[in-house]
């Protein structure tokens, strides 16, 4: 089966719709999965001051017709979470975030967006907290990278990298400003990092 694997889009519209296009040429049947930041909180994590705001509208980059994008089922990340912190009423959005899960698995894949671990700390987490997991689709840093058994694995776009080794992590890069997204074939155990083209 065919996975789409895509994240920190950080509300970006033009990005996240140039990603969902090259994924509809590609691969065309594939499960699109989100890894966390779909949104942009507006209030940075060092003007956290324990306040709060009475609408989700005043934290959030909420371009229009952004929400008709996101279909597809999604982890939460930071951004999520800050929103979350920011406010406490019920509304539409501030719902379905809260809804989001921490971890979605497919198949025998953990898909997790990484700011649970210090950076460059995913190894000894993982180990900790998910060690029977071989498979690791996480986002968090924008830089799309791949990992096997501890060992950098140079990546090239569109070219076809097993995930064979007992343990895979792999950062699917950002949809903001990159376009990057992973191709992920669990019958052939390989993933394809992809890039969309700009304009």
């Amino acid at each position: 089966m065919l996975f789409a694997l895509l994240g920190d889009i950080h509300s970006s519209k033009e990005d996240l719709q140039a990603v969902l296009a090259q994924i509809s040429d590609e691969a065309p049947d594939a499960t699109i999965i989100g890894t966390g930041d779909l949104y942009e909180c507006t209030v940075s994590k060092k003007d956290l001051h324990g306040q709060t705001y009475p609408t989700v509208e005043e934290v959030i980059k909420y371009p229009e017709g952004i929400d008709e994008l996101l279909t597809f089922p999604s982890i939460y990340g930071n951004q999520e979470e800050r929103i979350l912190l920011l406010t406490k009423q019920s509304e539409p959005i501030r719902d379905f975030l809260n809804d989001l899960p921490e971890a979605l698995k497919i198949e025998t894949a953990v898909v997790i967006h990484g700011h649970q671990w210090p950076h460059n700390e995913a190894e000894a987490w993982l180990a900790e907290y998910l060690p029977e997991v071989h498979l690791v689709f996480h986002g968090h840093t924008h830089r799309s990278s791949f990992t096997s058994d501890g060992q950098s694995v140079p990546i090239s776009w569109n070219d076809e990298l097993p995930v064979v080794g007992s343990r895979n992590i792999v950062n699917v890069g950002a949809v903001v400003g990159f376009r990057e997204w992973v191709l992920y074939d669990s019958e052939k155990q390989n993933v394809r990092f992809m890039k969309a083209s700009k304009g």
